[in-house]
């Protein structure tokens, strides 16, 4: 059987103008999936100009054909309902530039309608697996080198001290500058001027900025006596970001990707390969990687994925190593957990938890108070002009954002309809990644693997939508998009294997 899955035979169908633009389509399809691990600005530039030069293809004879995919119908129906929900909007100004966002959906056809050939996709597959490494070991490489000044046995009668700062802070900024050493932070406070130094600080779960008043020293012949402080080190207790703006995206992107890596490698037949080691490797620097978001829910949504892909996947006795590594694994980042941001897994008196337990109450209670939410929802993005008039956050005494969760944000602002097709989308999709990783026509260990992935990825990103709004990140989007575009065009070979077995 001829296993290039109709990738050379439809090179061969075409012209050689469109042979030119369909090699240029999948480089900019190649720098799109390089980029998504990285850069939000970088991957949204390359599906721009991948969708522009597939426009261009599809006006240059011969026409490809297209292929229906499962989930057609139902990227067309939450767009129409997003767009419904913006034209009845409290604030359709704002919510109508956001239907650009929704348009990101077509990453997935960008994939599923012009990769063929199986060897594109499995190149496309392991750039996505090898580009994040870059990001992992970047935020080693941060971790070791070390960020700010960590000041410990900071006295009460210090000048931090009075100004707001506490024994074991990062001080990451001195009047917008960044500090790296110790001295950098005196000579800033020997200022004699009227103005405090503005301080920016790291400590647990936030950063802010304290005023500290400059020139008023403690007696004492050091500089560290002076201060008041009793030893200082570079900062390592940050929250690992990657190249991202937010712990939260970046623990949420891994979650995706590590789940494809973890799916690679069960299905890897032998795995004292060359290729099981390097797998072996992705696998635990990104999941030390992980660890250093210190998120929970997307610890808490790679654990069910990987149950979920070991499950599917593995051989009884890959199950039990991997129980065992889990026995040592889950531990370890309770303490991380404990040690990093002073709070348990499931901790009531955690600021998060309790930010969220209000939101939620108040977001439910907003969605079935008219009939008009129930159907349309509020418009995206019009709680940051309504949200007073509507009594959220507490009322103003709580830092405004966002419902922290996908299904309330969804239903909150595009209304039940809109939130329904979403999750039949949802239920469609996984239904045909669960019938693919039991079925025998897929074809190759990476493709299996691809399958596993992104079953587990789903099944986590669904249990991570329950606290994080995952659906309106558009880095994690993206990195989902991409996934099931690979998912599309193995179900599109699977169909092919299976109709022509039968035939």
């Amino acid at each position: 059987m001829n296993n290039n899955d109709g990738g050379e035979n439809q090179e061969q169908k075409t012209g050689a103008l469109a042979q030119q633009i369909d090699r240029v389509l999948f480089g900019f399809l190649f720098l799109m999936v390089l980029c998504a691990p990285h850069s939000i600005a970088a991957t949204q530039t390359a599906w721009v100009l991948t969708f522009l030069v597939w426009v261009v293809r599809l006006c240059v004879r011969p026409c490809p054909m297209l292929h229906r995919t499962p989930v057609d119908i139902f990227f067309v129906l939450i767009f129409l309902f997003t767009f419904l929900s913006a034209v009845f909007s409290y604030s359709p100004h704002i919510s109508f530039p956001l239907l650009r966002g929704v348009l990101q959906c077509t990453i997935v056809f960008l994939i599923a309608q012009n990769v063929f050939a199986s060897r594109h996709l499995r190149i496309l597959a392991l750039t996505l697996v090898l580009s994040c490494t870059v990001n992992v070991f970047y935020s080693f490489a941060e971790r070791v080198v070390g960020r700010g000044v960590k000041i410990e046995g900071l006295k009460e009668t210090s000048p931090l001290y009075v100004g707001g700062v506490r024994s074991g802070d990062t001080l990451l900024e001195v009047n917008g500058q960044k500090l790296h050493s110790f001295d950098e932070l005196y000579n800033a406070l020997s200022s004699s001027g009227s103005e405090p130094a503005k301080i920016k600080i790291y400590r647990y779960e936030y950063v802010t900025t304290f005023d500290v008043e400059c020139g008023k020293f403690l007696d004492g012949q050091s500089q560290l006596e002076k201060v008041g402080i009793s030893s200082w080190s570079r900062g390592r207790d940050w929250r690992a970001a990657g190249f991202y703006g937010h712990y939260t995206t970046y623990s949420e992107v891994l979650q995706l990707i590590l789940s494809l890596s973890v799916g690679l490698f069960i299905a890897l037949e032998k795995k004292l390969s060359w290729q099981g080691v390097l797998l072996a490797v992705v696998v635990i620097s990104q999941g030390i990687s992980l660890l250093m978001t210190v998120t929970r829910a997307s610890w808490l949504a790679f654990l069910i994925s990987a149950f979920v892909i070991v499950l599917t996947g593995a051989s009884r006795r890959t199950i039990l190593i991997l129980a065992v590594i889990a026995l040592v694994v889950v531990p370890a980042g309770l303490f991380l957990l404990q040690q990093k941001r002073n709070v348990g897994f499931f901790d009531s008196k955690d600021n998060s938890t309790t930010y969220r337990g209000t939101v939620w109450r108040e977001g439910f209670s907003l969605l079935i108070s008219k009939p008009r939410h129930w159907f349309v929802g509020v418009g995206m993005n019009s709680l940051k002009e309504h949200w007073r008039e509507w009594g959220l956050f507490d009322n103003g005494k709580l830092p405004m954002g966002h419902m922290h969760s996908t299904y309330l944000q969804l239903g909150l602002e595009r209304g039940f309809p809109a939130l329904l097709v979403w999750l039949a989308l949802i239920f469609v999709y996984g239904r045909m990644l669960f019938r693919l990783a039991r079925s025998q026509s897929v074809k190759g260990w990476i493709e299996r693997g691809i399958i596993l992935g992104a079953l587990g990825g789903l099944v986590g990103f669904m249990t991570s939508a329950i606290v994080h709004y995952n659906w309106g990140d558009s880095e994690v989007v993206m990195v989902f998009y991409i996934i099931m575009g690979f998912c599309l065009v193995i179900e599109r070979k699977s169909k092919l294997e299976t109709e022509e077995i039968q035939a």
